[in-house]
């Protein structure tokens, strides 16, 4: 295989450009941004032929330890500059540039467990008491009771809600980009699994209600209303919008949240622990983990497990309880 003189720079500039077809808008740019902060100040010069695993080793030591007055990564982080990385020599080996890609020989930082933040059973009280006199009420329940992302939440249109069958299809969200690139845009599903939640009919009545809410809203601002004009445009517009038609904004949306949550004593929540909160209520209350990876949207049960299942301490007491229970029954054959 003959030197090439491409230097790494030069080639991950190629591979953003032309290698992205089959990428989302977010995905690109977390792409770009891990190889103009991460990647590129350290080893961009270097040839792309000439580049060993060491140098790619010495790079996440050096982004784990922090030099250069920038703070050090996480290792989530650099495992995820090393996927950036590891995915472009990939393409430079089936390009037949390089003859093998040096990031596989590389040893990664240990994955920290992140800690969860959810409401507890008081806190939860507390918040559906306190919501109720905030205008995003419905929103915020919608979250906690449905465990959608915030952005599938404030993409929901009505056309996604069938109250005869009693189900909600989520396969959108609604992203805020830059202007330059489109603004806000109804997009794919982070993952692409769409998915059918049947929720309980609480959660549909609020729903109901928000629609007999955005009919009053409607009549009352007029001609400063600016969503739907149409029964047929209303089967197609957001769910949730302000007194004047629009979708919301997710910072107002997390604003009106952590008024809440500061009352509650839940200061360092924010709008994703209520889909975590959920996910722990599914479970405590015996839901199987394929369900709530199902209702969530994971790709598997195993990344649900890994996210939830030590979280609870009040479900391993109930585990043991139905343990002894069986005991109880089945060996000294007695009743609880």
């Amino acid at each position: 295989m003959p030197q090439d003189k491409t230097t790494f720079e030069q080639w991950l500039n190629i591979w953003l450009d032309e290698y992205m077809g089959d990428k989302k808008y977010g995905t690109i740019r977390n792409y770009k941004n891990a190889c103009r902060y991460h990647i590129i100040p350290y080893i961009g010069q270097c040839r792309l032929s000439d580049l060993k695993p060491h140098m790619i080793q010495t790079l996440y030591n050096r982004l784990q330890r922090g030099e250069d007055d920038k703070p050090p990564l996480s290792p989530k982080t650099i495992r995820n500059v090393h996927g950036v990385l590891s995915k472009a020599l990939n393409q430079a080996v089936l390009n037949e540039m390089i003859r093998s890609n040096p990031a596989q020989l590389t040893t990664l930082p240990r994955k920290e467990q992140k800690e969860i933040e959810t409401l507890s059973d008081k806190q939860i009280q507390q918040f559906s008491v306190l919501v109720e006199q905030d205008s995003y009420r419905a929103i915020l329940k919608f979250i906690l009771f449905s465990g959608v992302r915030e952005s599938e939440a404030i993409g929901l249109t009505w056309d996604c809600i069938d109250f005869d069958r009693g189900t909600i299809r989520i396969h959108h969200q609604l992203l805020q980009r830059p202007k330059s690139a489109g603004g806000y845009t109804l997009a794919p599903l982070k993952n692409d699994r769409e998915r059918l939640l049947t929720p309980p009919p609480t959660l549909l009545a609020l729903l109901k209600e928000r629609k007999h809410e955005q009919m009053q809203q409607r009549m009352k601002a007029g001609l400063a209303w600016h969503g739907w004009g149409s029964a047929e445009e209303q089967n197609t517009w957001f769910v949730f919008t302000t007194e004047f038609g629009d979708h919301y904004c997710p910072q107002t949306v997390y604003d009106h949240f952590k008024r809440i949550a500061r009352q509650i004593g839940a200061e360092k929540a924010n709008v994703h622990s209520l889909r975590h909160t959920y996910a722990v209520l599914c479970l405590q209350n015996g839901d199987d983990v394929k369900t709530v990876q199902s209702n969530l949207g994971h790709a598997t049960a195993a990344f649900t497990l890994d996210v939830y299942g030590h979280v609870s301490e009040k479900m391993k007491q109930d585990s043991a309880n139905r343990m002894e229970a069986y005991l109880q029954r089945t060996i000294f054959g007695r009743q609880a």
